[in-house]
């Protein structure tokens, strides 16, 4: 019997497909034999590869080193805090804007409104943040000229140098630069949803607010818990390289997280071990917050991402 076209091996997209896996392999499962330095003496070598076979195995003494450590603390808490702050403020943004440019009907006026909010994501957190650094700069920046004009303050205020303003500004500039690319997955979303719906709605008497809040969110409301789920389990992990640019010594209070505080260790003191056990702890704390996360999703709203 022949085989009909449906049932023939398609050699084109199984390659497409493997060139997938094999960049997962690379990229993503080959690395991880890199977890072994976190279990061995090896900071400061030179020769890693080497390294990896000759030095002895230490056990968990670097993450007790790590757990001990004078900052380990104060890194915590401005991780924790930062990234639950940026959580609770920069989430909700990017659904509340794809659901107010949902209901826009004129369609040039959509296109360039997204097209704007689009252009700061396409723009390296290093040039960005330069913007940034200069409209807060209390030397005639635009922030502080702005609050003088209309008589908020009298005296220009260092912004970067207070490190209360830190996790503000971190917070502002992200909301900023990631609005409208966050929004694409959320506006896709809302495209899938009947169309149907919002007609059977209409003939009802429900209002745009009515069927913003009764069928656009509701249709949406898989898509928003898994990515809220992701976004707990990335607890840990900050934006380093916004981190990193806004950052100087009179806000390092507030500023100094663990993926910084790793950067500098590792690469000016070559504390190789050390750093790699900082990863693996944050990865393992970032397993424990996606199942609990996860479990108490399926348990009280029926939805998770497994």
């Amino acid at each position: 019997m022949n085989k009909t076209s449906s049932t023939k091996f398609n050699f084109p997209v199984f390659f497409m497909a493997m060139l997938g896996v094999v960049f997962l392999v690379i990229f993503n499962y080959l690395p991880m034999f890199g977890i072994i330095i976190a279990f061995k003496d090896m900071d400061g070598v030179i020769n890693i590869t080497k390294a990896l076979v000759t030095k002895p195995f230490v056990g968990f003494q670097n993450f007790i080193d790590f757990l001990n450590d004078k900052y380990f603390r104060d890194v915590m808490i401005n991780t924790i805090g930062l990234n639950v702050f940026q959580l609770v403020l920069s989430f909700p943004a990017p659904i509340i804007f794809a659901l107010l440019l949902n209901e826009v009907r004129h369609l040039g006026f959509k296109k360039t409104v997204q097209t704007i909010t689009y252009f700061p994501y396409f723009v390296s957190w290093v040039v960005f943040g330069g913007i940034v650094i200069s409209m807060l700069s209390s030397d005639n920046g635009i922030i502080n000229v702005v609050l003088q004009k209309l008589g908020l303050i009298k005296e220009p205020i260092s912004f970067l140098a207070n490190p209360n303003y830190f996790w503000s500004i971190a917070t502002v500039s992200g909301i900023i630069k990631g609005l409208g690319w966050g929004a694409v997955i959320y506006l896709a979303a809302i495209a899938g949803i009947d169309v149907e719906q919002y007609e059977a709605a209409i003939i009802d008497g429900a209002n745009r607010f009515q069927r913003m809040l009764y069928i656009t969110l509701p249709g949406i409301l898989s898509t928003i818990v898994i990515l809220l789920l992701l976004s707990i389990s990335n607890l840990l992990n900050s934006s380093f390289d916004q981190i990193y640019v806004l950052q100087n010594q009179l806000n390092l209070d507030r500023s100094e997280v663990i993926d910084t505080y790793v950067y500098k260790i590792g690469i000016s003191e070559m504390r190789y071990s050390f750093t790699t056990a900082v990863g693996v702890f944050k990865s393992f704390i970032a397993f424990l917050l996606l199942w609990g996360s996860n479990t108490l999703s399926k348990k009280y709203l029926n939805r998770g991402i497994y």
